[in-house]
């Protein structure tokens, strides 16, 4: 990870420890926001994250069914679409999201 990953993985544990800790569980998706700004951090670098983060935010607003909303395999900012190369089904099965690693996926 470099300086700028880092910084930004730190500020969101920062905020899911200070701030989201202390407030009641409002998040309709899972993973949650901070987990999924997280995991896309990680998987995608700062930048590429950070956008994916902010498209998911924008997602998030009072008229959104929410669900299982996983960070893309491939980073693509239209994975969402059917039309995309990129595009991914959403997961009737979550993967599951730690603090110390990315993902885990569990087969049935």
């Amino acid at each position: 990870m470099n300086v700028a990953q880092k910084a930004a993985v730190s500020a969101i544990h920062w905020y899911q420890r200070e701030i989201s800790s202390r407030t009641s569980a409002t998040c309709k998706y899972y993973p949650t926001c901070s987990m999924y700004a997280d995991t896309a951090v990680k998987r995608f670098g700062f930048v590429r994250g950070i956008i994916l983060a902010a498209l998911r935010l924008m997602r998030c607003r009072p008229w959104s069914r929410g669900g299982i909303d996983d960070v893309p395999q491939v980073f693509s900012l239209f994975y969402r679409f059917s039309w995309s190369s990129a595009h991914e089904e959403p997961s009737v099965e979550p993967q599951y999201y730690t603090r110390d690693t990315t993902f885990t996926h569990t087969e049935s």
